[in-house]
């Protein structure tokens, strides 16, 4: 008996330990729920925070922009208004300037009638204007002609010259451009001497009459000014002594020439040449180098003769010819 209610107490007891451990299971099975449940809605609170602090973020970010945008647009407003301003100010003076242009375009008009009304009675005068052009141009041409004629003189002369000499068979070289040729002093006279040599004087026998001839020819001889003889000598010695030898060797070609001028001239142009002669010294003056640059002094010791034009003369007579064509075209005006 006593064993049987020991034995039901301990079943009853076991029973309630039974229920209250279930019960306690229970309790902690929920509270282990509520716990979740507030763990999540803790998370899902936390990440509604962090999507709306991130909407939030976005939407500080684009109002930034929209201010930066709206701040620039502020600017180029501003600056358009400039523009419009300045545009407007420009529109004004151009405004002003057209009216300007137009006010002067009228004149123009008015005056460009008057000048067609000009033109015409030019027109009228052009035709008589060229008619008489024409007649300057062909007395223009014609005295072109003579002015060509005069300064084909020295060439002329020079032709003249070279022929006259090939037909006397002379070798005798003369200068293209001046018509002047060189004597050699070591010919016409010894060394510091100027006495003609033997040679000298056959020498100046075979050339002086042909230039002088063809000089003093009917051709030549109104153009002619001068006849010159002219002395040289080399750099040795002083240059009064130098001078004094050049102007006495000059002094012998001319003495010479003209004393076997009777033999190839007549009487007349023999005085011709008399008046038209001249002998003068030029000392060390005008030396001629070689091409190493050094003095030849052979060459340097020289007679030359040659000729001057009336050049006064032939350039007054071209002044008188541009003269009469002025005077004519004046006239003709």
């Amino acid at each position: 008996m006593n064993d049987e209610g020991a034995h039901n107490i301990w079943r009853s007891y076991s029973d309630m330990m039974s229920g209250l451990l279930l019960l306690f299971v229970l309790i902690m099975a929920v509270c282990l729920m509520q716990a979740q449940k507030n763990y999540n809605d803790k998370l899902a609170e936390q990440a509604s925070r962090l999507e709306t602090q991130d909407e939030l973020e976005q939407t500080q970010s684009a109002l930034s922009t929209k201010e930066s945008e709206l701040e620039q647009q502020s600017l180029t407003l501003t600056d358009l208004q400039n523009a419009l301003e300045l545009q407007a100010a420009t529109l004004s003076t151009r405004e002003s300037e057209l009216a300007e242009a137009q006010a002067t375009l009228e004149e123009q008009r008015t005056l460009l009638a008057q000048q067609e009304s000009e033109l015409e009675v030019r027109d009228a005068a052009l035709v008589t204007s060229q008619q008489k052009l024409d007649e300057q141009n062909q007395l223009m041409s014609e005295q072109q002609q003579k002015i060509d004629q005069i300064i084909g003189v020295k060439a002329d002369l020079i032709d003249s010259l070279n022929k006259e000499f090939a037909a006397n068979k002379i070798n005798v070289e003369i200068d293209s451009q001046t018509g002047a040729i060189v004597l050699d002093s070591s010919v016409l006279f010894d060394l510091d001497e100027f006495v003609l040599t033997e040679e000298g004087q056959y020498t100046l026998s075979q050339i002086l009459p042909v230039y002088c001839q063809v000089l003093l020819s009917e051709e030549y001889l109104p153009y002619v000014a001068e006849i010159i003889i002219d002395g040289y000598t080399d750099s040795q010695g002083d240059y009064l002594t130098n001078l004094t030898l050049s102007q006495n060797r000059a002094y012998a070609v001319a003495e010479y020439l003209l004393g076997i001028s009777g033999g190839f001239l007549d009487d007349d142009h023999a005085k011709e040449l008399q008046e038209k002669l001249t002998a003068n010294g030029r000392s060390e003056s005008n030396l001629i180098f070689g091409t190493d640059g050094q003095e030849d002094r052979d060459s340097s010791r020289r007679v030359e003769v040659k000729f001057r034009l009336k050049d006064e003369e032939m350039i007054q007579e071209l002044s008188d010819i541009i003269a009469d064509a002025q005077m004519t075209g004046e006239t003709g005006g």
